[in-house]
């Protein structure tokens, strides 16, 4: 649904902070889509909840553009994890999808109480996020990266080819890529990429991406394209969309034989990161750089990745399984040591 559309759905105030959040602190576009959709859920599940609305109506078909000042002010904190329950039982929202759904509420709270002075206080300033599970990112291994750039094919292979690149060599976020104009592009080799937060970065590109982007302009559509400044046009001459992009990296992926990973763009992002910290011996301060993070543990994650090769490199090793001898008046005699021991040491010409 449009944003346009959603403001339409929700009451006034909602709509007031909102805008707040897009034109004072310069929250994007998917973002301020995210917080409405957040709202207009959180909103509809106060109806039911205070019996506003039949309860045979359909979920999605509850207006809320009624629901009134009073009404989101006597929302308490335990309303709020009920909310949440219902979240996780009702709708099968993640860890991820709840802790953003929290962090929606208490900025809405925050903007009711700061810049609306409803409250004294948040009353939803000690409303817990659920904890998420940590993991590390999943990415591709270089000869996998290499596999999917050479999968790349079609009528639009130079403009799929670029973008596949630009996402493995400098990490961009999925609205960064989509955002990219043609004046982007500078002379000395280098990409002003437009971040989260409408923060800029700039980007250094290197051969690859130069020699793409290189191949692909040659191409670009130019004749009846509404966006003359955007850099990759769809086939309906227009700015091309994440939801194409998606779809570009979603059929590469399953031509290269990497359908089954679950893999994303986002993942590209991550693979661009882990490939530059172990092959580049860049710095992590660099990588953060690059990636636009504010924050220096959000990079951190990819020395783990590094740190998990290390673990399963040194496991790998064929002594690494042969038990030390033990003294036979000890507990865990292992009597095979001699002989494991006795196995390993067979190629004795390798150990010369």
């Amino acid at each position: 649904m449009k944003q346009e559309e959603l403001f339409e759905m929700l009451p006034p105030i909602a709509v007031d902070f909102l805008n707040y959040y897009s034109v004072i602190k310069n929250r994007s576009d998917l973002t301020i889509t995210e917080y409405a959709n957040d709202l207009l859920t959180f909103f509809r599940f106060l109806k039911i909840e205070n019996g506003l609305e039949d309860k045979y109506m359909p979920f999605e078909k509850i207006d809320v553009k009624d629901v009134t000042e009073s009404l989101i002010s006597n929302v308490t904190l335990n309303d709020a994890y009920k909310y949440l329950a219902y979240c996780k039982n009702q709708r099968d929202n993640n860890e991820r999808t709840r802790a953003r759904k929290v962090a929606s509420l208490r900025m809405f709270y925050k903007f009711l109480t700061v810049q609306k002075g409803i409250f004294k206080e948040n009353p939803l300033q000690e409303l817990d996020s659920p904890q998420i599970k940590k993991s590390l990112p999943k990415y591709l291994t270089l000869d996998e990266s290499l596999s999917l750039l050479k999968a790349v094919d079609g009528k639009n292979r130079e403009r799929d080819y670029c973008i596949i690149t630009l996402f493995l060599n400098c990490g961009m976020r999925l609205s960064e890529l989509v955002s990219l104009n043609i004046s982007d592009i500078r002379t000395n080799n280098t990409l002003v990429v437009t971040g989260k937060g409408n923060k800029e970065r700039t980007i250094y590109l290197n051969d690859a991406c130069v020699d793409a982007i290189n191949a692909y302009l040659p191409v670009r559509p130019v004749d009846g394209v509404k966006d003359k400044n955007a850099l990759f046009i769809s086939r309906n001459k227009k700015r091309i969309s994440p939801k194409t992009i998606q779809c570009i990296v979603k059929n590469t992926l399953e031509k290269a034989g990497l359908g089954d990973r679950d893999l994303s763009t986002h993942k590209l992002r991550h693979t661009a990161a882990t490939l530059m910290y172990q092959y580049g011996d860049v710095d992590v301060l660099a990588i953060k750089e690059i990636l636009g993070h504010e924050n220096l543990n959000t990079t951190q994650i990819y020395t783990h990745i590094v740190d998990e090769q290390l673990k399963k490199a040194a496991q790998a090793n064929p002594l690494s399984h042969v038990k030390a001898p033990h003294r036979p008046d000890f507990e865990g005699v292992n009597e095979n040591t001699q002989e494991e021991s006795d196995e390993v040491k067979k190629p004795a010409k390798e150990l010369e």
